[in-house]
């Protein structure tokens, strides 16, 4: 009888590591655009000189979580060896990668935005961006 055990197995340190880092950054990432745009009704009708701070207040955790997707995106990149994946994966990684540009273009476009119109439809874009690029990363995962 064998003891080799052919199921699941538990990832390597560095690969707990290497994901850790990069789910935590899409939980702030996502998780706060999410959570931030819950409150902002709010935020408007109960306490509307709040709502600047807490914007910025968000955007200096988002911006820096968004910066650690995308380094240890490229780790994660390096790491389960893409130049040697199928075409599908590839296609789908291209897509993501995208996304994650349009979604930090839809939120830099956002933050900066003049208009309520120009400001939500931003919000909407990057939004949007970020939660297919989430959808299209467990994709990834195999």
């Amino acid at each position: 009888m064998s003891l080799a055990h052919s199921g699941p197995q538990l990832a390597d340190a560095l690969t707990i590591v290497r994901l850790s880092l990069h789910v935590f950054a899409a939980c702030v990432w996502v998780g706060g655009q999410v959570t931030l745009g819950g409150l902002v009704p709010t935020l408007r009708r109960e306490a509307p000189a709040a709502l600047t701070g807490v914007a910025r207040a968000f955007a200096r955790l988002a911006w820096p979580a968004y910066a650690l997707l995308i380094v240890t995106g490229f780790w994660n990149v390096a790491a389960v060896h893409a130049s040697q994946a199928s075409s599908a994966w590839n296609a789908v990684f291209w897509v993501k990668m995208a996304l994650v540009v349009v979604a930090g273009a839809g939120t830099l476009a956002h933050q900066r935005a003049t208009s309520a119109s120009l400001r939500g439809a931003a919000a909407g874009v990057g939004t949007l961006a970020t939660v297919g690029a989430l959808v299209l990363g467990v994709a990834l995962a195999g």
